[in-house]
């Protein structure tokens, strides 16, 4: 006769305990994320000493892969992008977080190693005539320059549109004589010294810029775009003054900006691609996993340039064997940047070497040109927000 209690243990021992379930969304769980919503399964709520654990092996891991990320980056060409492309991605730094944490470093390291104290910024006015520091000097100047500038009409008149140039110039010159003693005229009237011609005064309508008498006032703006510009417009004549006492102001407000013009410059330099390789039907995100490869090795070897010159400076103040051998690591390094992106241009897209070269070209040319407007349009923004 059967036991009715062994029976009963025995169902209990086979029965299967069904699977946890997420807390989010409720599908049954099949590792540490669940595979429907990608919650986590361990939150925050729970021990501090689990959480620590966490973060340190998270932290361990992400060095050990940039270890494994930084030297092909530096010194294989197009290494970093194949492998992506083949799908082994885990063990390498993201494109995206290695650009960001490069650029971000470099130009950090690039504040502290830079220095251009001792070497004053102009953004004024560099002629005679704006240094002079009396209305009899301003005269003796302004009756010279337009002497030789009519000695040059005299000679030219032969010479087609070349008289209205030069006339244009005199123009300008006793503009210019015009201001600067209105400016010494009031000084002297107030007892003050002359003013300083290398800070810079705005002009709108050929009149010097005013907050309150001579104000931007653009009819296609509404006000308060007005009101904003010419509050900008103030700023900038204050930062530029603060930089010429102190050009470091300068150095850190360009450096500061210019990760972030990078990274703008990003997409646009992978649409270049596009265009360059567009019969290879490639995605987009692929030219964009490659200008972040490519402008990573750049920052990546910007920073080791700092790092060497800071060095040189350090190490090897006078003339010897060191001093010497980084120079030449310095030297080796930038020629290494072109080659490297020679390369990996021509190992990534695999067409021969004519067609690269020329491609290549035609690719620096353009992004240098959208670089510099970049560089200008950074140290225009340094001016105001500095």
């Amino acid at each position: 006769m059967t036991d009715p209690s062994a029976t009963t243990v025995a169902s209990d021992a086979t029965t299967e305990q069904p699977p946890a379930a997420c807390q989010n969304c409720g599908t049954p769980l099949l590792g540490p994320h669940c595979y429907a919503c990608g919650q986590p399964v361990s939150g925050l709520v729970r021990h501090f000493t689990s959480i620590i654990g966490d973060a340190l092996d998270s932290i361990l891991n992400i060095d050990a892969r940039v270890f494994r990320t930084l030297w092909p980056l530096l010194a294989r060409p197009a290494y970093l992008t194949c492998e992506y492309f083949a799908g082994r991605r885990v063990r390498y730094v993201s494109p995206v977080r290695l650009f960001v944490f490069l650029s971000i470093l470099t130009f950090f390291i690039a504040r502290l190693t830079i220095s251009i104290h001792g070497q004053p910024v102009h953004f004024g006015d560099d002629d005679a005539i704006s240094r002079a520091t009396t209305v009899a000097q301003v005269e003796q100047l302004r009756d010279t320059a337009i002497a030789d500038v009519a000695r040059g009409r005299s000679a030219g008149k032969s010479v087609p549109g070349l008289d209205a140039g030069l006339a244009s110039a005199q123009a300008a010159i006793r503009h210019r004589a015009e201001r600067r003693i209105a400016e010494l005229t009031t000084a002297a009237a107030k007892g003050e010294p002359p003013p300083n011609s290398d800070t810079p005064h705005f002009e709108f309508d050929g009149k010097p810029w005013d907050p309150k008498t001579h104000p931007v006032a653009l009819s296609w703006l509404p006000a308060f775009a007005n009101n904003w510009l010419n509050q900008q417009i103030g700023r900038a004549e204050h930062n530029i003054a603060r930089m010429q006492q102190d050009p470091g102001l300068f150095k850190d407000a360009v450096l500061s900006a210019v990760p972030s013009t990078l990274f703008v410059l990003l997409p646009v330099f992978a649409f270049l691609l596009e265009l360059l390789y567009i019969f290879k039907r490639r995605l987009y995100m692929e030219h964009l996993i490659v200008a972040l490869h490519s402008h990573a090795f750049l920052c990546l070897s910007l920073l080791l340039v700092f790092l060497t010159m800071y060095l040189r400076e350090w190490l090897a103040t006078a003339a010897g064997p060191l001093r010497s051998v980084l120079g030449l690591v310095e030297v080796a390094l930038f020629a290494w940047m072109p080659i490297y992106l020679l390369l990996m241009q021509k190992r990534v897209y695999g067409q021969g070497w004519i067609m690269t070269l020329v491609k290549y070209c035609v690719l620096g040319f353009s992004y240098t040109i959208l670089l510099s407007l970049g560089a200008a349009m950074t140290i225009l923004a340094s001016l105001v927000w500095a």
